[in-house]
């Protein structure tokens, strides 16, 4: 029987070597001289890749806070920000992605649709969702995650049934993941994180809160890996913060995910729980702001 997982990680390795080889000719054709010809990055690139890429591991997400300390830094220009980030954090994000995939417990058919859905959500679903008013989107999903947050926090003091330890989905409850999926995979084109809104999607299904990671990170590393094809390409990123927040970032990933598959069932909800509310209020802030 063919392993679907090691199909999956053979795709994702495969991905990941064409992007380290374009990205490696890309920093070969930088300036001769200037900041950008600097490629070893500085102490403080670092210790931002590794807490930025710690707390991406636990859910939290890691465009928020990058963007937050390289403008308060001035790290790059605003211009060329998206590529650095999204370059630098890419190799971090794919290695998410197969420490859970290959240390999670997931029903490997459930996985691959999933990450299927996503990415053609954000590719079918660009077009459409460009078009619709990004505020009232980012303000309506931070109530709807809040309230989610809430039902999960009574249901954890046992005042209601909690979300089960379910690893697979069948039926009607597949389908209703696999659209819900498509849609938050088109919303990441708004710029509208989906770690929260997958949390809540899985949980109300009753399946274990282990089971967004593998799904959330292989989610999120085929769909850097392609997107980076295309910024190396144009040299959208300056190569030194990005390979900051790249090797800074490995080791982060690292020490997060032996707390997160060590971590009790009991813990690891209240850390869904709190990831579900940060998502929340980072929404309903981007909303009100109306960016």
């Amino acid at each position: 029987m063919i392993d679907v997982r090691f199909l999956l990680l053979a795709a994702l390795t495969a991905l990941t070597v064409v992007f380290v080889w374009q990205w490696w000719r890309s920093a070969r054709r930088r300036p001769a001289e200037g900041a950008e010809a600097r490629l070893r990055p500085t102490f403080v690139q670092l210790v931002i890749g590794f807490v930025v890429n710690f707390f991406d591991t636990l859910g939290i997400g890691s465009l928020a806070t990058t963007t937050t300390a390289f403008r308060a830094l001035r790290v790059v220009p605003d211009e060329r920000l998206p590529g650095t980030m999204i370059v630098g954090l890419t190799l971090p994000v794919v290695s998410q992605a197969f420490i859970f995939i290959a240390r999670i417990e997931i029903d490997p058919v459930l996985l691959v649709l999933m990450i299927g859905t996503a990415l053609a959500g954000g590719w079918l679903g660009a077009g459409l969702v460009s078009r619709l008013p990004r505020r009232p989107i980012q303000l309506g999903m931070g109530v709807a995650l809040l309230v989610a947050a809430l039902f999960m926090t009574i249901a954890q003091l046992n005042r209601m049934p909690v979300g089960g330890t379910a690893l697979a989905l069948h039926g009607g409850a597949l389908g209703l993941a696999l659209a819900v999926n498509f849609v938050l995979g088109a919303l990441i084109m708004l710029g509208v994180g989906n770690y929260g809104p997958t949390f809540v999607l899985l949980s109300a299904l009753g399946m274990d809160p282990r089971a967004a990671f593998p799904i959330m990170m292989g989610s999120g590393a085929f769909a850097a890996l392609l997107g980076c094809l295309a910024f190396v390409k144009r040299r959208n990123q300056v190569d030194q913060p990005a390979l900051g927040l790249a090797l800074g970032g490995v080791p982060g990933v690292l020490v997060a995910a032996l707390l997160v598959t060590g971590m009790p069932i009991g813990v690891l909800r209240w850390l869904v729980i709190a990831v579900v509310g940060y998502a929340a209020v980072v929404m309903l802030r981007s909303g009100a702001r109306g960016g």
